[in-house]
């Protein structure tokens, strides 16, 4: 008689052990600014204002070494038709902040922003963060054209210093990257374009016009202590200024500041 078979060993079942999750990538401010990076050059509106500006500084600078030629004015930095050219340039940057973020109120997207990241602060953040960078080259760029096409115009009429070309193109730089932080604190304040537009424009170029053409006292130091005002002092940096170019700085610093800080407060209360 044979043998039983005896029933082998069911084989132990193998316990897996389960890997560690990877830790998602992104995320943070690094991950908000990145998706705002992503968001801004995904429209055609950045697009648009470069080219733009880049038409408005060569037309603008081309013009303004041709006066100072003609009316032989004397020779001054080649920097400062650049950074003349900036009273209408600068609105290249406005458009392009506040587009960052009336857009997103006018297209019902923000609630989108604010479920991804619901910490308001840094939604503000990295607008600004990406505002100010891209306005702070965008206006390097400006600088270097506008220099370029100024040269042959002036003919004579202004002196390049390579020292005072830096700075002026970096103070330009400056001043627009705070412009562009301004506009986009005023834009979560009133989520309107047509608002927003309004409400910077007037400060920054409409209200300096006209405490400088009524003139008094007054309105003369309402004048010195409005953004444009003080960023032009910066800008030029030639003595002729109440004040040191570092004040001027302080002072462009002071109005972005209080833009900000309106917009976040605002944001909060409206989204929180």
């Amino acid at each position: 008689m044979s043998p039983t078979p005896t029933a082998s060993p069911a084989p132990a079942q193998a316990h897996e052990v389960p890997r560690p999750s990877s830790a998602p990538s992104g995320g943070g401010l690094a991950g908000a600014v990145r998706a705002e990076w992503t968001k801004l050059w995904s429209v055609r509106t950045p697009y648009v204002c470069l080219l733009a500006g880049i038409l408005l500084t060569g037309v603008f600078t081309f013009y303004y070494g041709s006066v100072a030629r003609i009316n032989d004015k004397p020779v001054q930095p080649l920097g400062n038709a650049p950074v003349s050219s900036v009273v209408l340039g600068q609105f290249v940057v406005i458009v392009m902040a506040m587009a960052m973020v009336t857009g997103e109120y006018a297209s019902g997207s923000v609630r989108t922003s604010l479920q991804w990241v619901p910490l308001r602060h840094r939604v503000q953040l990295a607008k600004a963060v990406v505002a100010g960078a891209v306005a702070f080259a965008t206006a390097v760029l400006f600088a270097v054209l506008g220099m370029a096409v100024a040269w042959a115009p002036f003919r004579g009429h202004a002196s390049f210093d390579p020292g005072k070309a830096v700075s002026q193109t970096l103070a330009m730089g400056l001043y627009c990257a705070l412009i562009a932080v301004l506009t986009v604190g005023a834009s979560f304040a009133l989520r309107s374009a047509v608002g927003t537009l309004s409400a910077v424009f007037a400060l920054v170029s409409a209200l300096p016009g006209i405490c400088l053409g009524l003139g008094g006292p007054f309105l003369l130091a309402v004048h010195d202590g409005l953004p444009q005002t003080a960023g032009g002092h910066f800008m030029l940096a030639d003595g002729d200024a109440p004040y040191p170019p570092a004040a001027g700085f302080l002072i462009l610093l002071a109005w972005t500041a209080a833009a900000h800080l309106t917009g976040g407060f605002v944001l909060r209360r409206r989204d929180g």
